[in-house]
């Protein structure tokens, strides 16, 4: 079977879904695939639709403003007036990332499949994508298996990739000088969550608070990562950590543990004193899943001949935050946008792509290098100087402004004074010193992204050995 579109969309999830309803509206003839049966879209693997579910509200407004397109509950199932990070002592908290919702995840998803069904896209449910089709180094379509295991060859001028940060289609693309194949293991976080309905006893909002998302700091609690309450309307809750390897490895080595990331989400959620009579909520059988999030900087090109990726197929989660659902919204309307506009123009090569590169780096991706470093830096320190450190170095506007990717214009005169008061300190605040220098370096480099290929293997080099140098500086150290 050889069927001709436009432009295909491997993966109806956030950034899929988005991607088919922009590039089609655009004028393209689209076909939107996805493994899931239809009342399943966008389900991501077995267990569901594993995620932390929230959302800033600054994405749902660039929605708006792009496609005219609005939410409203039940999708968006409750409304949150920021997310609050507190250190391993609970001494300080930061508020960052603004107002948001916590979703429900499959009704939202439903909702940007009939947005993509109305602007005119195809879809194609339980389809499972196997391989994409070369031509004279062109990606040309998609190969693989109908709902009836026959296989199928689909063409298409564009392929964009929403199939997740386990895609086959990167990782079967040839060796090419802009997209990466790989990710590194050390850039991914095993995450788990679950969906309960609760009892809430007393009230600590060092524990729950239900017009915040919490987020819990504690290296020997999630080493390397994070956990997470988020509220749910009907005293229901999102609880979940996720957890770095290489960190998790060296915290059960120097404590004599054999803790693995099922074992630390069962006491994470036993030892919250305030959620209580916990029940599994399993509508959509939603209510438990792992799965793995990069937490790097984007890949430094997300176009290649007759390719483009979006979502966390192009490790697009913030590296602090692990959060994916702004920028594969993002990145869903911007790369269906300028996939009709190429093939509108009759260009989909590298060059002909490019501009999607530059837009995703301007709406979102100019910040993920620095963050990705700030995050590197954040896993090389132990509960002790992470509870120092929040309450000494960083005042809120500061921790808001890393939050958003800014780099922070640090008070050193006075902070100085601070970490002379010993050796250790001295150490651990000449090191974020030297985070934020590399972290303005970083945000310069992509500020200068190259406006064509012309260029991008000389940028390329600078960030990966300015990355380099941070990886080596600041090793996993938990315990």
């Amino acid at each position: 079977m050889h069927e001709n579109y436009d432009v295909i969309v491997a993966g109806a999830g956030l950034a899929g879904s988005l991607a088919a309803a922009t590039a089609a509206k655009g004028g393209a003839k689209v076909l939107l695939l996805d493994r899931n049966r239809e009342e399943e879209v966008g389900k991501k693997t077995n267990w569901g639709w594993t995620c932390g579910d929230a959302v800033a509200n600054d994405h749902l407004k660039f929605i708006k403003e792009k496609t005219g397109i609005g939410f409203s509950h039940p999708e968006l199932d409750l409304k949150v007036d920021g997310v609050v990070a507190l250190s391993p002592d609970f001494k300080s908290r930061y508020l960052f990332d603004g107002e948001g919702y916590v979703l429900d995840r499959p009704l939202f998803e439903k909702k940007l499949l009939q947005i993509a069904l109305k602007y005119g896209a195809e879809y194609m449910p339980e389809f499972e994508v196997e391989a994409p089709l070369m031509e004279n180094s062109f990606v040309v379509g998609i190969s693989g298996k109908d709902k009836a295991k026959a296989h199928k060859e689909i063409r298409a001028k564009v392929l964009i990739d929403a199939l997740g940060i386990a895609t086959t289609l990167r990782r079967k693309l040839p060796e090419n000088p802009y997209v990466d194949k790989d990710v590194d293991i050390n850039d991914v976080e095993s995450t788990g969550r679950f969906i309960y309905e609760c009892e809430i006893e007393g009230e600590d909002l060092n524990y729950y608070d239900e017009k915040n998302a919490i987020i819990h700091m504690n290296q020997n609690m999630s080493p390397g990562g994070y956990g997470w309450v988020f509220p749910k309307s009907g005293h229901k809750v999102n609880i979940g950590l996720g957890v770095q390897k290489r960190s998790l490895e060296i915290r059960n080595e120097k404590l004599g543990k054999k803790d693995n990331l099922h074992s630390l989400i069962d006491e994470y959620v036993r030892s919250n004193p305030v959620i209580k009579s916990v029940k599994l909520f399993n509508k959509d059988n939603n209510g438990k899943g792992y799965w793995s999030v990069a937490v790097r900087r984007q890949l430094e090109s997300l176009v290649f001949n007759g390719y483009m990726g979006a979502g966390d197929s192009m490790a697009m989660p913030n590296p602090i935050s692990a959060g994916g659902i702004g920028p594969a919204l993002v990145a869903g309307i911007l790369s269906g946008e300028n996939a009709a506009i190429a093939v509108q123009n009759g260009d989909v090569s590298t060059n002909g792509l490019w501009k999607y590169n530059l837009d995703f780096n301007r709406s979102y991706g100019y910040k993920t290098a620095g963050l990705e470093v700030f995050r590197v830096y954040l896993q090389s320190l132990n509960n002790d100087l992470l509870n120092y450190g929040m309450k000494m170095f960083i005042n809120a506007k500061e921790a808001t402004d890393l939050g958003y990717g800014r780099v922070p214009e640090l008070s050193l005169s006075s902070k100085f004074k601070i970490a002379l008061q010993g050796a250790q300190n001295i150490n651990a605040f000449a090191n974020l010193l030297y985070v934020v220098k590399k972290m303005k370096v970083l945000n310069e480099l992509y500020t200068n992204y190259p406006k064509s290929t012309n260029g991008f293997p000389e940028w390329r080099i600078e960030v990966e050995r300015h990355m380099k140098e941070a990886k080596e500086k600041f090793q996993p150290n938990p315990i």
